[in-house]
């Protein structure tokens, strides 16, 4: 038994000083890992892959799949990457999902703050962007990046706005944004479809665009699902659906070589 109250409460480790023959101030303690000096995130863990965006004549719809994976496991199948901010904006973000978890909270406290200034102002989508943008540039700056890519999209005052920003503090906006591996396979078919007829899409058309880029992204990307969610954000407010399934079809894969019972 242990009788030394200093030691009470930490985990035993009997290869130091089993017997307890040392003085209470010069008894060995474990080495901490962490006490060298602050620990960064090197990399993600649990990650979201793509995030489309798109401007239409009514404002701006978005989608994201539902999967947050542990490395190359799909692990979590019902995650919302769509988060909205506000009466006006809606955030969709890729990357580490612990922190878009924290830039949720950050966010959601900049809302609490701006509604007890009772000044009859809300924010909008382009003072959301400009804020992620000063608190992504940030972190950078500090070399500890918020592992994300994000889309900003919104609607206020008669005028859509659409924008990008990610861990480097790197900003534009445009009419089509895709991010992760939807920014090579997405953004192509989502410009084609889209610029130069912001003006003119239907609701029914952007969803339908947003749906066949996704389905093309759960074929070729290994980090996708088949479960989606839309954003609307028009005049009327934000319009986050539920999840979604895509309908697809994989009959095509019986005639490729090397697939099931084929041989040669």
């Amino acid at each position: 038994m242990d009788h030394f109250p200093t030691n009470w409460g930490r985990p035993r480790n009997d290869a130091i000083d089993a017997y307890n023959t040392y003085p209470i101030h010069a008894r060995p303690q474990p080495k901490d890992t962490f006490a060298e000096g602050v620990q960064h995130t090197q990399q993600p863990i649990v990650t979201g892959t793509s995030v489309l965006g798109i401007k239409y004549k009514d404002g701006i719809m978005m989608a994201a799949d539902t999967l947050a994976s542990y490395g190359s496991l799909a692990r979590f199948k019902d995650v919302s990457r769509l988060h909205g901010v506000g009466d006006y904006t809606v955030l969709g973000a890729g990357g580490d999902m612990s922190d878009f978890q924290y830039l949720q909270a950050l966010l959601d406290d900049l809302m609490v703050v701006e509604f007890n200034e009772a000044d009859g102002h809300k924010l909008g989508p382009n003072e959301i962007f400009e804020y992620l943008s000063q608190v992504m540039y940030a972190r950078r700056s500090k070399f500890n990046p918020l592992w994300n890519s994000l889309i900003v999209g919104g609607y206020k005052d008669g005028k859509s706005f659409l924008a990008y920003v990610d861990l480097l503090g790197t900003t534009y906006s445009a009419s089509t944004i895709a991010t992760g591996y939807g920014a090579y396979i997405a953004q192509p078919l989502l410009r084609k479809a889209v610029e130069g007829k912001e003006d003119i899409l239907t609701g029914e058309e952007a969803q339908s665009i947003l749906e066949d880029s996704l389905r093309v992204l759960f074929y070729r990307d290994a980090r996708s699902l088949n479960k989606y969610q839309i954003a609307k954000i028009t005049a009327t407010g934000i319009d986050i659906s539920d999840a979604l399934s895509a309908e697809t079809q994989w009959s095509f894969a019986e005639n490729i070589r090397g697939y099931g019972a084929q041989t040669q």
